[in-house]
């Protein structure tokens, strides 16, 4: 068969594929996240029917899907938005990376990894996923909720450090010098504060300078600034990730609006590529002997995870059951937690399965704990006083009468 025939139905089977599984992840409720990386294991090295012919083309695809996944979230907020979350939820972006990047990191080198796959495990646990986490919010009927503004903030700062940790990242998997990493940081250090500074005191002139009345303009001038800003801060390290989220955040207002709304059903197409692809690049063979590991630091950073949002809502003075509603919602890890991965296997290919393991859990496990952490603490919360105070009874009997 011709090598671009084979390209097309391998294409076609992929995309008509991932269409189906969509569907059935929403008649059943969840994300289809992990459906997604369940057909890249079936279907990549090691798994049932690899697929051949489609591999670059695939490739190429995930790389566009990371870039739009940032590209859509830095549309999602104003410059101005980002400044007052990290100046009001900076303590609980501080709580947020201690308890959950720690144990990662941790988990990194107990298993003998080396520092760099500490500092990329650390990325994989830390960061949760943003678009689980709203579809839960929404399901859930919680939009209107006090303790989701906070919820929301946590998200935003993790979103924002993202900016400094790729580039980071992207210079340790580089095995850039100690000279080469501090100049790597300080050019994104320097980007993003010009970024913020531009779109705080310049947004407008950004925006109507992409602005246009065609949706086809629009559409082609956002997209290719996206794909070079994004190339020049691959060039510069910094990583294709941040440049895009950069880009976002200078749009705003309704070019921001119109942009979101023509380039999501692309965002989705692609994002499921990159998780087909990373599925695809994961031997199935290597998830089982790091199935245990994965299960443990689930069950961590779930605990963790859910101290950081009752800390976060504490901290704004909202009472018991929003602290858990909080904590529970933030569980899910997903998109981020995956690209980060995707980022290190080239360095410690030990990362790629032990990922896959860690997200399939918690973007199950997260939305049942969103839905079931506050009833189940509640329930547990009652019977413990019903308890205490059975033995209080106990232990002093009522007077006898005469």
């Amino acid at each position: 068969m011709h090598n671009t025939t084979a390209m097309l139905i391998e294409l076609g089977a992929i995309i008509l594929a991932l269409g189906l599984l969509g569907r059935l992840a929403g008649r059943v409720g969840f994300s289809p996240i992990p459906l997604y990386l369940l057909a890249g294991l079936a279907f990549g090295h090691g798994g049932i029917l690899p697929l051949r012919a489609s591999e670059d083309f695939v490739a190429t695809g995930a790389e566009i899907g990371v870039i739009l996944l940032l590209l859509l979230l830095g549309l999602e907020y104003s410059a101005s938005e980002l400044v007052t979350s990290l100046k009001t939820q900076y303590p609980s972006g501080a709580v947020d990376f201690v308890l959950n990047a720690v144990p990662g990191a941790v988990a990194a080198l107990l298993l003998g990894w080396g520092p760099v796959a500490a500092v990329a495990l650390a990325g994989v646990t830390w960061i949760s996923s943003s678009g689980v986490i709203a579809k839960v919010l929404g399901d859930l009927r919680r939009l209107g909720n006090r303790e989701t503004p906070i919820v929301l903030g946590v998200l935003v700062i993790e979103d924002l450090a993202m900016a400094l940790y790729l580039p980071i990242l992207t210079a340790l998997l580089a095995g850039v010098s100690l000279a080469g990493g501090t100049l790597t940081l300080l050019i994104s250090l320097s980007t993003v504060g010009a970024v913020l500074y531009v779109a705080l005191r310049h947004g407008g002139l950004v925006s109507r300078a992409v602005s246009s009345d065609s949706a086809e303009l629009l559409l082609l001038v956002v997209l290719g600034l996206t794909l070079l800003i994004a190339g020049i801060a691959q060039e510069l390290q910094v990583s294709a990730a941040v440049g895009a989220f950069l880009v976002g955040i200078a749009l705003s207002g309704e070019v921001a609006e119109g942009a979101g709304n023509l380039l999501t059903p692309l965002r989705d197409l692609f994002a499921a590529v990159f998780f087909v692809f990373f599925g695809l690049s994961t031997d199935p063979a290597a998830i089982p002997p790091v199935l245990v590991p994965a299960l443990l630091l689930a069950v961590v950073t779930a605990l963790t995870k859910i101290a950081t949002g009752w800390y976060a809502a504490s901290r704004a003075g909202i009472r018991g059951a929003g602290r858990w509603r909080a904590g529970g919602t933030l569980v899910a890890r997903g998109e981020f937690s995956i690209v980060i991965a995707g980022l290190a296997v080239g360095t410690e290919p030990r990362i790629g399965p032990l990922a896959t393991a860690y997200v399939l859990i918690l973007v199950v496990v997260g939305p049942l704990t969103a839905r079931y952490t506050e009833p189940l603490v509640g329930r547990l919360t009652r019977r413990s006083a019903a308890a205490e105070k059975a033995g209080h009874a106990e232990a002093d009997p009522a007077p006898a009468t005469a």
